[in-house]
This record gives structure tokens, C-alpha cells and sequence, in this order.
């Protein structure tokens, strides 16, 4: 379980959106369990019945959020999947796997630099099964959604995050154990901006 989260702060969204830039450069500094619970919840959290912090087409959510933990303060190294409905963690595997995620991700290295990388990706066939082949669009449209609520969280808790595209699915998918209806869509890594 994680720390509940918070649903106040000092930052409007506005100063938030101001000041939100795209971070490739980190401190090694750790990140605290209450910061990373607040990011997870920013990115796909549970805000009520059967709702999210995202906005998703028919409300089917075909998002899944991998953590990959390199420094985090009471939190193994490792990669874990987010269950959102229990705000929760599932260890997937041990280990620090951030170089190898900054490989797969053609050699960005700031991919593998943050303290945290948050990786999502989609299970298209939820919104398929209703909306036929749009429904990958609509999975599209929603990291897009997702990866916003990570900046602007971010922002607010004087974290940065930059959103990577570019990087060999097949790598990703086999380096994070994802299942193999999952696709990779974006990496963020998270950390203290140097």
C-alpha cells in the first residue's frame, strides 16, 4: 500500500502550467514513498466510483503504469506495477533497471536518470472491444492525458520529468515483464531537476 495522497497544495494549476518544463537532467537525490504515491495517483489514480485523474474514453482505462525504482527512500530497487483501484504496488522485479530502460530508449540516457521512470503503457483491446480500431487513438489520446498530470504533479512538488517516445518496444516490453497484450506508449523518469 502507499501513502494516501494529498488533494491540496500551495501551487495553483496555474503556476503549475506556467512553470512546467521538460526535465533531462537530475539530482541523485532520493525521492520520498509520499512523493512517488503522489505521482502514481496524479498519473492514473482512483478519484471516485469507477473514476480516474485521467480522462478515458467509455471510462475503460486500457493504461497500465509501471514504477521503476532506482532511488526512492524505503522502496527497493525494482520495477512494480500501479494497481490504481487499491493505490498499491506489485513487485514485478528486483533490481535497478534504469540503464538498461536508457538503452531501450536509444540510448537517451536522462531516460534512466531520474530516481523514479514512470512507463506506460496500453491494453488496447479494452477499448477496442467498443470502439473498434479508435479505440488505439483514444489509448493515445489518454497517455497523453496521463503524462500531463505527471508533469504538472511534478511541478508541484519541485520534481521534473521529461516525456520520452522514442524506444524500442519489444525491449521494454521483455526488460519491464509486461504481458504480452500490453504496448509500451511513453517513459517519464522523475527526479530532482539538476
Amino acid at each position: 500500500m502507499l501513502p494516501k495522497p494529498r488533494y491540496e497544495s500551495d501551487v495553483s494549476v496555474e503556476q503549475a502550467l506556467r512553470s512546467r518544463r521538460s526535465i533531462r537532467s537530475f539530482e541523485p537525490d532520493p525521492l520520498t514513498l509520499a512523493e512517488v504515491s503522489q505521482l502514481l495517483w496524479a498519473a492514473q489514480g482512483v478519484t471516485g466510483y469507477r473514476f480516474r485523474t485521467a480522462p478515458s474514453a467509455g471510462a475503460l482505462y486500457p493504461l497500465e503504469v509501471r514504477l521503476v525504482v532506482g532511488n526512492v527512500d524505503g522502496l527497493p530497487a525494482g520495477v512494480y506495477r500501479y494497481v490504481s483501484h487499491e493505490h498499491a504496488l506489485v513487485k514485478v522485479l528486483e533490481g535497478d533497471v534504469r540503464d538498461e530502460l536508457a538503452t531501450a530508449a536509444v540510448w537517451q540516457e536522462w531516460a534512466g536518470k531520474g530516481s523514479i521512470v514512470l512507463v506506460f503503457s496500453a491494453v488496447y483491446e479494452r477499448t477496442t472491444k467498443k470502439y473498434g480500431d479508435r479505440g488505439i487513438r483514444y489509448a493515445h489520446i489518454e497517455v497523453g492525458h496521463a503524462a500531463q498530470n505527471v508533469y504538472l504533479q511534478a511541478e508541484t512538488l519541485g520534481l521534473g520529468t521529461v516525456m520520452v517516445g522514442a524506444f524500442m518496444d519489444s525491449t521494454v516490453k521483455q526488460l519491464l515483464q509486461m504481458s504480452d497484450e500490453e504496448q509500451p506508449l511513453a517513459i517519464l523518469p522523475v527526479g530532482r531537476p539538476r
